[in-house]
């Protein structure tokens, strides 16, 4: 956790480092989890409840894999009316916002040719969810609702439990959000059961969500047999601010990302040495009130940078370089700072626009391209859960006359 000038030595060789920042190296795991998927290729549930039994340490019958409706409505009972009601306000958010991406199939008729494309929706869409010590009920709706919206018919979701038990968060946010069926099974093990299908669990179209490494290895190699949404590397916010920030919630926004994971990427870059010098003091006074108070000092100490630029324009141009996952302005003119932003997964306007909004409640997806995809890749979407196909028809006439051009 450091400040860097623009004047010095340094500064060029730190921004072309997080510009040439990469996903988490897989290579290491490569053969366990090939293992893995060929175990579930070949041996489908089988195969399932080993792997449960060997990571999970729980012995799961194969009738117990799917979860029932009563255990979904157990789950309802768990927990709090303030709980469900925030989640179902999220949920509403998310559908409305994602109903604005919808497409309609498409013709037109040129000299007795017809021409057009059909727009399909997948047929079944996989959802991962993490399990373990945290619970990811707002991954749910943002990975489920964008697939019923574009009209999936059936939506599957694995996610891995504790001795047997879902998240009652989780299951909850699956039924708010219209999962179809819900499996108690994780890892890359799960990605191979919905890649490849087995007794219990179907073969899909596609494959989201967030997962850990072998989760994310499991997904690169079953590209191409399913479509997948992308291989996610840490969090990361970068925050553009100029003297009218306050430093107090700078350090907050910073650190909601630290927390995450101590890869995480959090970094400032403005033209106030003030701002960078009084943000300094915060994280260090914030960060240790914090209840992850390890992970946020992992992630600060090897990944958190406040660069100092000579102006709001340089400061444009080092954030489209570096094209991160969530772009805040706490600028006196966001509005016109964003027009000249090309690269970023979300952007968050103004002093009162918290990436958490972004994260849990607005409404816009928070499955984002990162390290440095967000040059070329977008927000998960309902157009991630549809397929365009085109279709051309041609009268006798129309194709006598193309004859001679064929």
């Amino acid at each position: 956790m450091k400040i860097i000038k623009y004047s010095d030595s340094e500064f060029r060789a730190a921004l072309e480092a997080v510009v040439d920042r990469a996903n988490v190296d897989l290579v290491s795991h490569d053969a366990t989890v090939r293992e893995i998927l060929k175990q579930v290729k070949e041996d489908g549930d089988t195969a399932l409840l080993n792997y449960t039994r060997r990571f999970d340490q729980y012995n799961l019958p194969v009738e117990e894999i799917k979860v029932t409706s009563r255990e979904i409505d157990d789950a309802l009972n768990e927990i709090d009316d303030k709980e469900i009601n925030a989640l179902r306000r999220a949920a509403e958010n998310i559908r409305e916002f994602h109903s604005r991406q919808t497409q309609q199939s498409w013709e037109y008729q040129k000299d007795d040719v017809l021409l057009g494309q059909n727009v399909r929706p997948l047929e079944v869409a996989g959802i991962y969810v993490p399990g373990g010590k945290a619970s990811y009920p707002s991954s749910v709706l943002m990975n489920a609702i964008p697939a019923k919206v574009a009209g999936v018919g059936n939506v599957v979701m694995c996610s891995p439990t504790s001795k047997g038990r879902c998240s009652p968060h989780v299951l909850v946010a699956a039924k708010i959000a219209g999962v179809d069926s819900i499996f108690k099974v994780g890892g890359a093990q799960a990605i191979g059961a919905m890649a490849y299908g087995t007794d219990t669990i179907p073969r899909v179209d596609k494959i989201v969500g967030p997962g850990n490494i072998y989760v994310a290895l499991a997904k690169r190699m079953v590209f191409g047999l399913v479509d997948i949404d992308m291989i996610a590397g840490p969090s990361e916010i970068l925050i553009v601010a100029d003297e009218s920030a306050r430093a107090d919630f700078i350090a907050a926004d910073l650190l909601s990302q630290a927390e995450h994971d101590e890869q995480a990427v959090p970094i400032l870059v403005t033209c106030s040495e003030k701002l960078a010098q009084d943000v300094l003091k915060e994280l260090k006074k914030q960060a240790s009130s914090l209840s992850r108070e390890s992970i946020i000092k992992g992630s600060l100490s090897k990944q958190c940078l406040l660069f100092v630029v000579e102006s709001l324009d340089d400061a444009i141009k080092v954030a489209n370089d570096i094209a991160p996952e969530h772009l805040e302005l706490a600028v006196k003119e966001p509005q016109a700072c964003a027009e000249r932003v090309r690269n970023a997964g979300a952007i968050f306007l103004g002093h009162y626009t918290p990436e958490a909004v972004g994260d849990y409640l607005a409404g816009p997806n928070h499955v984002l391209p990162t390290s440095g995809t967000a040059r070329f890749s977008s927000p998960l979407g309902v157009y991630d859960f549809i397929k365009r196909t085109s279709v051309m028809s041609y009268s006798p006439e129309a194709l006598e006359k193309a004859a001679p051009l064929i």
